[in-house]
């Protein structure tokens, strides 16, 4: 897979709002992989841009975060995800964050990527209105395909709630009709 953009990066942890310096990646399919060293061994934390990312604003648009020590506000950048959460950034230099920012709005609109090994190039695929990518294989070789997802398939809690409301409604239904043969003797 491609990288769109790599660098170090200061993030803040989200429980105790330390600043920590990582390695970042930004993968062409939107992922946003954070590192604890250059050699991309283990990773820390992935965020899928396409599927959670809300927005990105960068510099003095970020409002209410303080930058680390010896970084002026400018340098800040903050990723706003679907569940409320958010990634806070710092880069180096305002314009390493500027690039940051139009680099993850790229990687979160951009279209569906087959990779051809054998040629060694990535072609756009247009999706159709049900979200379905068909490709047709030219010559020899596998074709890699990411598929695009709605972002509501991730929605998991949402359907764990909706499983318990209706087991719920089937469990009072159920016994009410344990009682109906008291009710005729």
């Amino acid at each position: 897979m491609a990288l769109l953009k790599s660098g170090w990066l200061w993030r803040q942890s989200s429980v105790l709002k330390r600043w920590k310096v990582n390695w970042c990646d930004l993968w062409i399919d939107g992922s946003l992989v954070f590192y604890k060293s250059e050699n991309r061994r283990d990773y820390e934390t992935r965020v899928s841009l396409k599927s959670s990312c809300v927005s990105v604003k960068s510099g003095l648009e970020c409002a209410g975060v303080c930058p680390p020590e010896s970084h002026p506000r400018e340098n800040l950048l903050v990723v706003y995800l679907k569940d409320g959460s958010n990634v806070i950034l710092c880069a180096n230099s305002e314009d390493e964050a500027l690039a940051w920012k139009l680099t993850l709005l790229e990687a979160k609109r951009n279209p569906v990527f087959t990779y051809d090994p054998y040629a060694d190039t990535y072609q756009s695929v247009p999706v159709d209105s049900h979200n379905a990518v068909y490709i047709t294989p030219s010559g020899q070789g596998a074709h890699h395909v990411w598929i695009h997802r709605e972002p509501y398939e991730d929605s998991f809690g949402e359907q764990v709630a909706l499983g318990l409301l209706a087991g719920m409604a089937a469990g009072a239904a159920m016994r009410s009709f344990l009682w109906m043969p008291f009710w005729f003797c």
